[in-house]
């Protein structure tokens, strides 16, 4: 294996941080955010580099890209993180049995955590400070879209564990090649848990081949509902919001879900998407509502396939729907369990769909903009999990951590 070697030494730096107090953490997390900021040229340079070589039409051209306020972003999302309370140690159950045992269920770091991701340098500093706080060294394996920035990240990362005396191999960055990937999602003894991010082709890839434990996150699919009962004016700025504020990432809107009654809103809804270039998939009744009062370079007929798509750009479905119920299947249908949003003034509607509707974030009245760790008040996070296995939605801290029992006795023996 090419990579045993680097992974042996990311394991010897996993078990040295059991013994690191969490002000050393807080310390060196501290110290991350002053030296990003500090050597922010050098990340763009190296980010440019990155850029030069990416189409700026690619819908992963907006992830790629680091400017001097994203970065100014990130060194906050690591000071945020840095004064988090740690989630190791923490005591889950604390008994005494019959026969003086004392038996505590007590939080504990996965060990390492390898992560594989695509087109987002962010990452980079977002799973180490994460990692590092929850007591994991971390195994990074990001695109070759990225390298350059990847490879600055990680250089000053690693200056700054050396400058507090601790391991620099507690993070790793792997070669951008394929043969690293499959040893990675095989690495049985070395890493524990593998957290891909990026495209659902991605993340199918890596739950089809590991060997190890995965947790899937990144995918979104995201709908929003126009209830009969929805706010016309609350819809309009909501609807907005979900696809435009940032296209490219995952809680961005996907398709407009509309009752049939309400498809009178939607010249005034697209008034807005316009503005923006957002190019509309509509379904027959919803196309005709919008000819004429849409841009009729930026309105195309839906194909099957427009439902079920993650744009990850200026691009979104409409999809008419006779009922409530309707909406509720073309939902299921169609989800990546993500982010999912109903706009309704009935709250007996809004309570029947939080039930129904399956996904990690079910919203109402509110766009899904907001599904993202530091919104929801974790700090910066690793990713978005849309399964039901250990995490689900914003993956943090807590979410890093596993447990272990811890037995104290006084020479009791169990009988025969």
């Amino acid at each position: 294996m090419k990579i045993e070697k680097q992974l042996q030494q990311v394991l010897v730096a996993s078990r040295k941080l059991n013994l690191v107090e969490n002000e050393s953490v807080k310390k060196v997390l501290l110290e991350l955010a002053d030296e990003a900021e500090i050597n922010t040229d050098f990340i763009l340079s190296e980010n440019q580099k990155d850029l030069d070589r990416m189409n700026p039409e690619d819908p992963k051209f907006d992830r790629l890209k680091l400017t001097k306020e994203r970065i100014e972003g990130i060194a906050s999302d690591i000071r945020n993180v840095a004064g988090l309370e740690s989630p190791v140690g923490k005591v889950i159950k604390n008994s005494v049995r019959p026969n003086g045992l004392k038996i505590k269920k007590v939080t504990v770091p996965f060990g390492v955590i390898g992560i594989i991701y695509e087109a987002r340098p962010n990452v980079t500093f977002d799973v180490f400070s994460l990692c590092l706080k929850s007591g994991n060294a971390c195994v990074l394996k990001g695109g070759s879209d990225a390298i350059y920035s990847n490879t600055a990240i990680v250089s000053i990362i690693q200056k700054v564990l050396k400058n507090n005396n601790l391991d620099e191999n507690t993070v790793a960055l792997l070669p951008a090649g394929r043969e690293e990937t499959h040893e990675m999602l095989r690495a049985h003894g070395y890493i524990d848990l593998i957290i891909p991010r990026g495209s659902q082709g991605l993340i199918n890839f890596v739950r089809e081949n590991a060997t190890i434990p995965v947790i899937e996150t990144g995918a979104g699919i995201c709908h929003t509902y126009f209830d009969e009962f929805g706010d016309a004016e609350k819809g309009r700025e909501i609807i907005f919001n979900a696809k435009t504020r940032r296209p490219s990432v995952c809680n961005a809107l996907d398709c407009l879900v509309i009752h049939q009654s309400r498809l009178d809103e939607l010249p005034a809804f697209g008034q807005l998407l316009s503005e923006a270039d957002v190019v509309i998939y509509a379904d027959e009744k919803a196309y005709e509502k919008l000819k004429g009062n849409y841009p009729e370079n930026l309105l195309l007929p839906a194909t099957e396939e427009s439902f079920g798509t993650e744009f990850l750009s200026l691009k979104m479905a409409v999809k008419t729907v006779e009922s409530f119920d309707e909406a509720l299947e073309q939902i299921n249908k169609n989800s990546s369990k993500h982010s999912e949003a109903i706009i309704s003034e009935n709250q007996q509607r809004i309570e029947t769909f939080r039930k129904l509707v399956d996904a990690s974030s079910v919203y109402s009245n509110v766009s899904t903009a907001f599904t993202d760790g530091a919104q929801f008040g974790l700090g910066a996070e690793i990713g978005i999990s849309t399964q039901k296995l250990h995490a689900r939605g914003p993956m943090a801290l807590e979410e890093l951590t596993s447990y272990k029992w811890i037995i104290e006795g006084n020479g009791q023996v169990r009988p025969k």
